[in-house]
């Protein structure tokens, strides 16, 4: 599979959550040598009441517990929206590979925005970064949800 591939099944995790009221936000962990799929995954912080519950740190759980190890430095990860510094220091504490992500996030972002965790001289690990993967069908995502929440509050406000 190629790069757009696996975005394309991360942007279907990301559907997925956005269905179940999530954020959409979708991930996909790759086994860099083989191209296999260890783990997918779309937010379930509503669903398990879990803060951390975001996909990254779902799929980069699933890895390793597929793969009996607590690093993964022959695996690539494809999100559809920029990590947050908590995901972003999760993926280089997992010590993944490369990093491939959709949209950025200059609002909560931790890897090109925010704390830009992988430039600071605490990060044990920094991934190789593509960012503008599959971009505007994951802004379009999140655009979308947000606009679909924000109209059914206002018509909420309006049958008062």
């Amino acid at each position: 599979m190629r790069r757009i591939e696996f975005m394309a099944i991360a942007l279907d995790e990301a559907r997925a959550a956005g269905q179940r009221g999530e954020v959409p936000v979708g991930a996909v962990l790759v086994d860099s040598g083989t191209g296999d799929i260890l783990a997918r995954a779309g937010n379930r912080t509503e669903e398990l009441f879990d803060p951390t519950a975001h996909a990254e740190i779902l799929a980069i759980r699933a890895g390793t517990a597929q793969r009996r190890e607590a690093r993964l430095p022959h695996c690539d990860l494809y999100v559809t929206l920029e990590p947050c510094a908590m995901c972003a220091t999760a993926i280089s504490f997992a010590r993944i590979r490369r990093l491939f992500y959709g949209a950025p996030d200059p609002k909560g972002g931790g890897v090109e925005h925010g704390a830009r965790v992988f430039t600071q001289p605490t990060c044990h690990h920094r991934p190789e970064i593509y960012s503008g993967i599959a971009e505007s069908d994951a802004v379009r995502l999140l655009r979308d949800f947000f606009l679909e929440r924000r109209n059914a509050a206002t018509s909420k406000g309006k049958d008062r």
